[in-house]
């Protein structure tokens, strides 16, 4: 079954039946070449297969720290934690993730249009691109909540009316990546099928979601036979780093329980020909700062 909104054919269908199912990808994962970037053809040809790629070393020590500095302030700044566009946990009442980071805050912004995460992102998706979505995501000691699995892109999908997963994102290591402070885990090659999630989506679902992920989220019998068939990757490394990833990969966290806070810069690049229209399967867009609708590109 396929439903259109305005002129755009819906391949993803989703939260329309009782039961989820698996989709094959309609479209293909790196749309640029070798020849139009930094990456060199393995390094594609890498990501088209895993769905992902490592950078050891993307920031200097001298920018890390003053991300660092930026990332302290900013979670102890009360005008920022009363801030709509700022998600903090329930029990603990720690601050989650402060999204559009790239428009409230100087210091992330320039990281965000910087050449080194820009050219990147043109370069997998073979377009110009704007930013669909900036967020920093805290994962302190002790009390740092898990993400449980999902693909970005059934909720860009089904909430912003993003048409295909011509999307791609980067995480910027603010602290180390440990195998035990909560980092993130990818089941390799999971991002050539798509999950159809069973359900609905309820109204300002967002509201929810941002604390803990419910509609969209894949069942466990299905997430069982994507492990057991794709396997899960857990992505260490060092502070300064970064990872990069396909829109439409099943990853999580874990909580972290350990003293060593994780966190990240995380930014979502989209395809300026893949631009959202209306939602597939929810009411209404959710708020700008969660899915831009401001399709500029970025980076000159």
């Amino acid at each position: 079954m396929t439903t259109t909104v305005p002129d755009v054919t819906d391949q993803y269908p989703t939260r329309q039946d009782e039961a989820p199912r698996v989709i094959p990808r309609q479209d293909p994962v790196v749309q640029g070449t070798a020849e139009q970037g930094p990456l060199d053809a393995e390094t594609l040809r890498g990501f088209d297969e895993r769905g992902y790629l490592t950078i050891e070393k993307l920031i200097s020590d001298e920018e890390l720290r003053l991300f660092r500095e930026e990332l302290h302030r900013m979670a102890h700044d009360p005008t920022v934690k009363a801030d709509e566009r700022t998600v903090v946990e329930a029990k603990s009442q720690e601050v989650r993730s402060i999204f559009d980071i790239h428009r409230s805050n100087e210091v992330f912004r320039r990281i965000a249009e910087d050449p080194r995460v820009v050219e990147r992102a043109r370069q997998i998706l073979g377009s110009e691109v704007y930013i669909h979505q900036s967020r920093i995501n805290y994962k302190p000691g002790f009390v740092g909540k898990d993400f449980t699995w999902h693909s970005d892109f059934e909720t860009w999908h089904a909430e912003d009316g993003m048409p295909a997963p011509r999307a791609v994102s980067i995480s910027i290591s603010l602290t180390d990546n440990y195998s035990f402070n909560g980092p993130l885990m990818i089941m390799p090659g999971s991002h050539k099928h798509y999950i159809s999630a069973a359900g609905g989506t309820p109204e300002d679902n967002f509201k929810q979601s941002l604390v803990m992920q419910g509609a969209g989220v894949p069942d466990p019998d299905t997430l069982t036979e994507f492990a057991d068939r794709f396997g899960i990757d857990v992505l260490e490394g060092p502070a300064g780093g970064a990872i990069m990833f396909d829109s439409n990969c099943m990853h999580a966290s874990n909580g972290n329980v350990t003293p060593y806070s994780r966190s990240n810069v995380f930014i979502v690049y989209n395809s300026v020909e893949n631009t959202p229209v209306e939602p597939f399967a929810a009411p209404a867009p959710r708020p700008a700062f969660l899915g831009s609708r401001d399709f500029t590109p970025v980076g000159g």
